[in-house]
């Protein structure tokens, strides 16, 4: 969907969720302030059963000039309802009637039926990221305060920024200008005295785990900054190594992870924790996620039936069940530190694949220092004359160098058009320049014949490979453990789809 496609229609309501945070205000003011540019007749609701009442939401919206109003009803249907950061129909969101309805969100689609007008992009941190994405595909200026607005949606959202895991979140933040001293002036009204409360009784109320050193805490409904500030606190606990902090909410349970150690990506927790029930990420320290109510009712149907104690108890337990099945169905190889039994690794050949390659001196000068964003994270270095930087059949982006790029590739002379969730880009790191590679991107066979090792992993498998042994390769049943074969301590993961593309049985 397109805010362009919106213009057919002149009548226009714009829903926030109901009790509306910082994402929900600010996404909701862009997309008020797309529509109030094309002289359309157009209104920033919210309803529910409480008008809006912290203090820098409060202050969030008088300074920044936010025309959002609390309604208990809407008189007239509008041609158009848009809900943003919320999908129509569920639960966190007042029904209103419509002729036409359009979604904008970055959670989990419940409903198989969402509206003909969506976009929905789960794994985003933010709907005001996708509101900014939409706004800079229609060449719209976007103002300060909105700039602000949309930082502050995207900066609570993902607790503080410790939980962005998506490139389009990082664009953002490299692209909007903000006022600066707003947002500290709304991060230091962030906690009431009620929640310093809170925090003190959730630290009082801790599981820990003794063998495997994670503690599991609970909070009462507050704001979910609140859950990252206890998390921070208590990973200072000197038997404590991964810390898990949860609180209940309309819209399902929000929780907030912190890792210390090595063995333990607190993104990869936040992942499993709501693997179907939700959706989780960060970064390796710092992450969270939301498990929605429609889905952990579908995971346990006597959730949504039952009083507020035993809703309490069956959230605990979800969430202390994935942490056992976590930590106990994973095994961890330290391929420098131990011998690998190799007996049922089957031999393999690799095949000639189709992959993207750039080089960034045709169109940089050398010596500039580059910053290369993919789907699976950022990448620094600097061009050189020998630099080629490789695209991988899901979008991964490596580097490499001319000789090794020539000994098992041949180029292919076409343009790299693979359709990918997120196209990798180029950053100039000195000038801030951002150069889109879609256009710029070759392609090249690889040669195939390298011979491997290889067997499917029956459980999650952690690899510290011998080349780096303070962060682990990972993978989950169905990806395969893999050797060389010229060097049986070269132990690596490769995931099964590459796997199913790259290689072959070897039958000699």
């Amino acid at each position: 969907m397109k805010l362009s496609d919106l213009l057919e229609f002149d009548d226009i309501v714009i829903q926030c969720h109901d009790n509306p945070d910082a994402d929900a205000i600010a996404s909701g003011f862009g997309i008020y302030s797309y529509l109030k540019s094309m002289d359309k007749k157009v209104r920033l609701v919210y309803s529910g059963n409480f008008v809006v009442s912290k203090t820098n939401l409060k202050f969030m919206i008088d300074v920044l000039n936010i025309p959002i109003e609390y309604v208990v009803r809407i008189d007239r249907a509008p041609q158009l309802l848009i809900t943003c950061d919320c999908i129509y129909g569920e639960g966190n969101v007042r029904r209103f009637e419509a002729e036409t309805i359009a979604s904008i969100d970055h959670h989990y689609l419940v409903d198989n039926n969402p509206p003909e007008l969506n976009d929905v992009r789960q794994g985003v941190g933010s709907c005001s990221t996708i509101v900014w994405d939409l706004l800079r595909k229609e060449g719209f200026e976007i103002s300060k305060n909105l700039s602000t607005a949309l930082y502050y949606g995207l900066y609570t959202d993902t607790n503080t920024l410790a939980e962005i895991y998506h490139p389009l979140d990082r664009d953002m933040l490299d692209d909007i200008y903000y006022d600066k001293g707003l947002i500290k002036q709304f991060c230091n009204m962030n906690m009431t005295l009620q929640e310093v409360k809170i925090a003190g009784m959730a630290l009082l109320g801790y599981e820990y785990h003794e063998v495997h050193r994670y503690a599991l805490l609970e909070t009462m409904p507050c704001d979910p900054n609140i859950l990252g500030l206890i998390s921070d606190f208590f990973l200072a606990v000197d038997t404590v190594d991964v810390c898990v902090v949860f609180s209940e909410l309309d819209v399902g349970v929000k929780f907030s992870v912190r890792s210390c150690t090595k063995e333990v990506r607190a993104n990869e927790l936040a992942e499993y924790i709501a693997r179907r029930i939700g959706s989780g990420g960060g970064r390796s320290d710092k992450a969270g996620g939301l498990i929605q109510k429609e889905l952990l009712a579908d995971l346990r149907p006597d959730y949504l039936s039952s009083d507020n104690i035993h809703r309490h108890a069956i959230v605990t337990t979800v969430l202390r069940d994935r942490l056992h099945e976590y930590y106990h169905n994973c095994r961890i190889i330290y391929a420098d530190k131990e011998k690998l039994d190799m007996s049922e690794m089957k031999h393999y050949k690799k095949l000639p694949l189709k992959q993207g390659y750039i080089i960034p001196s045709e169109f940089l000068a050398v010596g500039t220092p580059i910053l290369v964003r993919s789907l699976e994270g950022d990448t620094n270095l600097n061009v050189s004359e020998d630099t080629v930087i490789m695209i991988g059949v899901r979008g991964e982006v490596y580097a490499s160098n001319q000789k090794v790029f020539s000994k098992n590739y041949q180029t292919v002379d076409e343009k790299y058009n693979m359709k990918l969730e997120y196209f990798p880009t180029i950053k100039n790191t000195k000038t801030g320049e951002i150069v889109q590679l879609i256009g710029k991107a070759k392609t090249c066979v690889s040669g195939g014949g390298n011979k491997i090792l290889a067997m499917p992993c029956t459980t999650t498998t952690k690899v510290f490979t011998k080349w780096n042994g303070s962060e682990y390769l990972k993978g989950e049943p169905g990806d395969y453990l893999a050797a060389k074969e010229n060097d049986p301590n070269d132990v690596y993961i490769i995931r099964k789809d590459i796997f199913a593309q790259s290689y072959a049985l070897d039958e000699n």
